[in-house]
């Protein structure tokens, strides 16, 4: 089961081991990149992230609360779409 009500995103387990995660929803994207902190990018179109306009940008705790938050922001910046 996702952690998200609009997106598949797996658990946060997922990225303490370390992986990064793309995807879509229609032609909203966005990525999520694993590292000291969680950085989460949005873009509209059906580009990869290296050559997508990225549109908005956070970073976050890289921890459960963080996620979490992280989370939240993302599907906040969909429905502001």
């Amino acid at each position: 089961m996702s952690v998200s009500e609009i997106f598949e995103i797996p658990k946060y387990y997922y990225f303490e081991s370390g992986n990064d995660f793309s995807g879509s929803k229609g032609d909203f994207a966005y990525k999520i990149c694993n590292g000291e902190k969680l950085k989460c990018m949005t873009w509209h179109g059906r580009l990869c992230s290296m050559k997508a306009e990225i549109e908005h940008e956070e970073e976050f705790d890289n921890n459960q609360e963080g996620f979490d938050a992280m989370i939240k922001w993302l599907e906040e910046q969909y429905r502001a779409k």
